[in-house]
């Protein structure tokens, strides 16, 4: 089981090495500007940022997805995310993106639920009972007219050059 999680694990690597140079988008701008999350490097990038947080907090991160809202009795507090489906190691489907937070107004949203939205927020993080979280302090949402890609997957990155 360890050889194969290893193997997998290489052959991620080796398939960002790739992808990231198979295309004319930017896979990930590692300057000190903004973010431009793109559809077809979705995971990627938000793994690149989860992974070496510290690189990325403070910065302007830019994407697209779906906004939703939950409401968490433990806290009485209401958290939103923007984010995209994916499919996960057992086949059930997750999620991936990032909390939004809206300051002033109780951090209500300016947009519905289920809206594809253009989302523009600082990186940040912040403990809450005990436990680090990532979050956007919005900077700009806008809800499109048109939605994107709402499943992502990283066999989808690689269809151009298989």
């Amino acid at each position: 089981m360890r050889k194969l999680s290893i193997l997998l694990t290489l052959l991620l690597f080796a398939a960002i090495l790739l992808l990231a140079g198979c295309s004319g988008e930017e896979a990930l701008s590692f300057g000190s500007g903004d973010i431009e999350i793109t559809d077809r490097f979705f995971i990627l990038q938000i793994e690149e940022i989860h992974l070496n947080v510290e690189e990325y907090l403070g910065r302007t991160i830019r994407y697209e997805g779906m906004f939703r809202s939950i409401h968490w009795a433990p806290t009485d507090r209401y958290y939103h995310y923007v984010f995209r489906y994916t499919d996960s190691c057992c086949g059930t489907g997750d999620a991936i993106g990032f909390e939004v937070y809206f300051e002033g107004d109780n951090n209500m949203p300016p947009v519905a639920e289920d809206d594809w939205v253009a989302v523009a927020g600082v990186l940040d993080r912040y403990e809450e009972d005990g436990v680090s979280h990532l979050r956007l302090i919005v900077t700009s949402i806008t809800a499109l007219e048109e939605r994107g890609e709402e499943f992502v997957s990283l066999l989808d990155s690689g269809k151009e050059i298989l």
